[in-house]
């Protein structure tokens, strides 16, 4: 088997990555800084349409190497999760400080906004079907 080198790297995932992922990308294939590529990989994080549990679950995992730690953390923590989120906890009285507070009440709330949404799908769909009837 043939060993890559890194221009023939460079060359076939320059195409396909921006300079952020790209350097990501080229510090796992040839080796770097693993506490770098890690914070790295904490920077790109986003909760899109997963459940705050699942975010927290793939967060963690991350941080456990990237020797992220303290504000970092929950500042890296903030910025992945949905806005929606991240405002409603931010415009509390009493906004969290620790990680651990962060992730808690991240994943009561997201659970409290899906299960809210739920309710609003269940009673359209009963206004639709009295408004047919």
């Amino acid at each position: 088997m043939q060993e890559k080198s890194p221009d023939m790297w460079k060359e076939n995932s320059l195409e396909d990555l921006g300079a952020g992922e790209f350097l990501l990308e080229l510090k796992k294939e040839f080796g770097g800084d693993k506490e770098l590529v890690k914070v790295a990989e904490l920077r790109r994080m986003e909760q899109g349409g997963k459940t705050m549990e699942e975010f927290v679950q793939e967060f963690w995992r991350a941080v456990r190497s990237s020797g992220c730690k303290g504000r970092a953390l929950v500042e890296e923590f903030k910025r992945g999760i949905i806005w929606t989120i991240r405002r409603k906890l931010m415009e509390t009285e009493k906004p969290s400080t620790s990680i651990e507070q962060w992730y808690e009440q991240a994943t009561n709330l997201d659970y409290h906004l899906r299960e809210s949404q739920r309710e609003e799908e269940r009673l359209q769909e009963r206004k639709e079907l009295e408004n047919q009837g």
